[in-house]
């Protein structure tokens, strides 16, 4: 690559003298595609002819290797049967992974409670699920509402899609994340070395059939909070860039965690939440005692911390993905449907939602229990965090929502 632009081009020779010198635009590309290994192809693009090269056909040897290398050198996470309490919480990260139909859970609680830790051991429990094989966007090769277009459309001429097995991702959305990073943007990269527009797909494309976590939610930027908004309401995300739109699908189970007295949360997406959590400090000495006992191995030996929670962590998992199969099956009689609809609407829930979370959630309890049907001792378990963050706030009440919906559920039920 001599010059990364043609030496007798016109061009050069005839630009004004209020145009820098194009050496400077020339030497940063010349590096950017001596870096990603580009030789000796021209493309033309507009007045000006850009050299670049046929990417290098991928070492899929070297591939696996330097993706087992990272997967290897990752930081171990705390094993998620290790955590000493916060069984509310725990209970509604198990539920919304056996059915991510729920909508996601909001946890909320003092600073240093295990929130962020709880919700970054759940890694080690998530079942394995089909995708087609090099689809940015995790498509289901058996549901046409989780294909992206371009999958779908070969599936509809009766193509045969190749499939693999990956485990459940979970994305980390950054507080400090741009818009174009969450949804998606023009491929720079192409745009630079081939002269086309190409989408570079978002945190959003990695996140579809998988989970978003929003650390400190309640700190989020407006603009991503409406991204979301809309992404969770329609579970597709629209990308309207330069000439470019797409669409793909963005189904994801949405998980928050932040501390109220940081602020407060905006109603809208509270209300996308499926369930809400309440996480308190520990307040008994000898649990305290543990926990940070248990801490002090962790950090001490990770690895081998690990190992002596592996069996809890294998049966666990195998209990969820049991429980995963049998959900279908598991019904609730008419009776208890009337019951749940009768508390929502003497609580002045507004909307439905309260409604069909309740019902899924019961269903996913008594399906984790390994039962068949679900019985009012469920949908007493799950219904105040399904029902706390979406009651009327009243200034001059101090009762707690998830006491006023315990209270209402018991007068219904007996």
């Amino acid at each position: 690559m001599a010059a990364l632009f043609s030496p007798s081009s016109s061009l050069l020779a005839s630009r004004p003298r209020s145009v820098p010198s194009l050496s400077l635009y020339s030497t940063n590309i010349r590096a950017h595609c001596q870096q990603r290994r580009y030789f000796g192809k021209g493309v033309s693009t507009g007045n000006r002819r850009l050299f670049i090269a046929n990417v290098a056909a991928p070492d899929i040897t070297a591939t696996e290797q330097s993706s087992q290398t990272a997967k290897e050198s990752q930081r171990p996470v705390y094993p998620f049967s290790a955590i000493v309490g916060q069984d509310e919480m725990k209970l509604c990260l198990l539920l919304n992974v056996i059915d991510p139909k729920i909508g996601g859970v909001m946890i909320m609680g003092d600073r240093g409670t295990g929130k962020s830790t709880t919700v970054r051991s759940l890694v080690d429990l998530l079942p394995e699920i089909q995708v087609v094989i090099g689809d940015p966007f995790n498509s289901d090769p058996e549901d046409p509402e989780s294909m992206g277009s371009d999958i779908r459309e070969r599936v509809m001429k009766g193509e045969q899609v190749p499939v693999t097995t990956m485990k459940i991702n979970m994305v980390d959305l950054p507080l400090g994340a741009t818009e174009d990073r969450v949804c998606g943007t023009i491929d720079i990269e192409k745009a630079l070395t081939e002269g086309v527009k190409a989408f570079e797909p978002g945190l959003l494309a990695k996140a579809n059939r998988g989970i978003l976590y929003v650390d400190e939610v309640n700190l989020l930027d407006d603009h991503l909070v409406d991204v979301l908004l809309d992404s969770a309401a329609s579970g597709w995300n629209t990308v309207e860039r330069e000439g470019i739109s797409i669409s793909h699908p963005a189904r994801f189970i949405l998980i928050g965690s932040g501390n109220p007295e940081e602020g407060e949360l905006r109603p809208q997406l509270l209300d996308r939440f499926g369930m809400h959590a309440q996480v308190g400090t520990v307040r008994d000495a000898e649990l305290r005692v543990k926990i940070v006992e248990e801490r002090a191995r962790f950090d001490k030996d990770p690895k081998g911390f690990r190992e002596s929670y592996k069996s809890e962590q294998e049966k666990l998992q195998q209990q969820i993905s049991t429980a995963r199969t049998n959900l279908p099956a598991v019904q609730i009689d008419h009776d208890l449907r009337v019951k749940i609809s009768k508390v929502c609407a003497e609580l002045n829930v507004d909307g439905l939602r309260g409604d069909i979370v309740t019902n899924r959630a019961s269903k996913a309890l008594a399906a984790l229990k390994g039962r068949d049907k679900v019985t009012a001792e469920d949908i007493a378990t799950v219904i105040p965090n399904c029902l706390r963050h979406r009651l009327r706030k009243d200034p001059l009440e101090s009762i707690d929502s998830g006491l006023l919906v315990v209270e209402k559920f018991y007068e219904v039920f007996s």
